[in-house]
């Protein structure tokens, strides 16, 4: 079952739809996973993704470093801000904070109108 997790999740990944929130579902209904050790699996699943992606945009000259310091500078102190008010807040809390995340999402994407320069194929 965690073999079909990972895949189904790295393949979702893969098509854009956005693995992690998969993997998260997954691990949580099916894997039987408590939320705070979800999101941290979900976490170690993304870096190496994360790793190749920005080989590959670097190689590729697509990354803008004036806004990736910009990002990271200001990401990882919120990262560790986050992982610390996720610990203190405790799993039932935290599980539903995400779910409320999730429909305000997924609300928020079916009524937004597309952006023709954004949207359109190239």
């Amino acid at each position: 079952m965690d073999f079909l997790i990972g895949f189904l999740a790295g393949f979702a990944g893969g098509l854009g739809v956005g693995g992690g929130g998969i993997l998260l579902l997954c691990l949580t209904v099916f894997g039987k996973t408590d939320q705070l050790s979800a999101q941290g699996i979900n976490l170690l699943f993304f870096l190496p993704v994360a790793a190749v992606s920005l080989f590959i945009h670097i190689k590729n000259g697509f990354v803008n470093w004036k806004t990736a310091i910009f990002a990271a500078f200001f990401g990882i102190p919120g990262v560790l801000f986050g992982s610390y008010i996720a610990g203190c807040i405790g799993k039932d809390l935290l599980r539903a904070l995400f779910a409320v995340f999730l429909l305000v999402i997924g609300i928020r994407e079916l009524f937004r109108k597309p952006d023709s320069k954004k949207d359109s194929p190239q």
